[in-house]
């Protein structure tokens, strides 16, 4: 006779398995979290450096007299 497999667990023990290939894809061409948050830190330095230095202010509602 054929074993009998509850179905649900199977299902789920193939996602687990397609997760981890994907997972191990993905460490080989992404960033360490350290590296994220260096990158962020980074642009947010570059970004507010270049707002510091603008010479005008975007136009806001209710905000026309200059």
């Amino acid at each position: 006779m054929a074993e009998i497999i509850n179905l649900n667990k199977a299902r789920k023990q193939k996602a687990k398995v397609d997760k981890k290939a994907r997972t191990e894809e993905n460490r080989r061409h992404g960033l360490t979290k350290g590296q994220k948050l260096k990158n962020k830190a980074e642009q947010d330095s570059v970004t507010s450096k270049l707002d510091g230095l603008r010479l005008y202010r975007p136009e806001k509602d209710g905000d026309k007299d200059h």
